[in-house]
């Protein structure tokens, strides 16, 4: 696997910190950059104003609709308690921990629910559903984020440096190599995680765990400090805190901050294993459309 020029790196992994380009026509599409500000209820009138008519807009005209049996703050609400009881429990700051609210199938509506209770960090399963709501919204609150955390085709790189934040399905060399052209094309790279078939699942996307050692390396060698870590899916059937703690402990070995893992039905379980960021859909939005 080639590797980049230690300078041409050092220009495009300017992580989070250059403005977002348009993606196609998605004029609208705001700052990539920035830390969590204020929630949005506590802007103006104005801003107030804005988001009843977009939540109106969205119902009406976007091709994935909410769930309306459940109360996205309310959802939120409950969510968060969980973590924060889940990190005491294993004795962590719950402010180590963080909520992944993922909105697959779900409209812009229950996006801007969300962020109008202060929910900052999304992701996403599909590009082109992703494309298709948060241009708009990132234009209103620029300090959101946006993970992708679906399967990515290499011909879908180039939009998926300029749109998400985080890309956390990085799992094969001619992914890596788009990637990184786009990562040069766009001046910019996201944050980058490598996706560990964790249960050398043959239906289930990522890097099977006998290869997994050399390929992080690789990705290390290669992206430098933009391979921020490491995701997993465990296998459904099975008690998941084996597998947790085998991605955690491959994470430690190579000196890697973030471990995504854990999802509605086992979250609590990630957190208690070391997740530092957990993805949850449908126990926040609720079924999926």
């Amino acid at each position: 696997m080639r590797k980049p020029n230690g300078s041409r790196l050092g220009a495009a992994s300017c992580r989070n910190t250059t403005p977002h380009r348009p993606l196609g026509n998605l004029a609208m599409l705001g700052s990539g950059s920035g830390s969590v500000g204020a929630s949005v209820n506590s802007q103006s009138t104005g801003r107030a104003f804005f988001w009843r008519c977009f939540t109106c807009l969205a119902q009406l005209s976007n091709p994935w609709s909410m769930d309306t049996t459940i109360s996205v703050p309310r959802a939120l609400t409950s969510v968060r308690a969980r973590l924060s009881a889940a990190a005491q429990a294993a004795g962590r700051n719950p402010n180590d921990v963080q909520l992944v609210a993922v909105s697959k199938t779900h409209g812009a509506d229950a996006v801007a629910q969300a962020l109008a209770a202060g929910q900052f960090l999304f992701g996403e399963n599909r590009l082109q559903e992703a494309a298709g709501k948060f241009p708009a919204l990132l234009a209103v609150q620029p300090t959101m984020r946006l993970h992708l955390i679906g399967g990515l085709q290499t011909n879908k790189a180039k939009d998926a440096v300029r749109l998400c934040h985080v890309i956390e399905t990085l799992d094969r060399p001619k992914l890596a190599d788009a990637i990184y052209n786009a990562v040069q094309a766009a001046g910019r790279c996201p944050d980058l995680l490598v996706q560990v078939n964790i249960g050398d699942e043959p239906q289930k996307s990522g890097v099977a765990v006998a290869q997994a050692d050399g390929f992080i390396r690789d990705m290390v060698g290669r992206f430098g400090a933009s391979l921020t870590g490491l995701m997993c899916i465990p296998p459904a059937n099975e008690a998941p805190a084996r597998y947790f703690k085998l991605l955690a402990s491959m994470a430690d070995a190579h000196g890697l901050a973030v471990r995504s893992m854990g999802m509605s039905g086992d979250f609590e379980t990630a957190i208690a294993c070391g997740a530092t960021h957990v993805r949850v859909g449908s126990a926040i939005f609720g079924a999926r459309g």
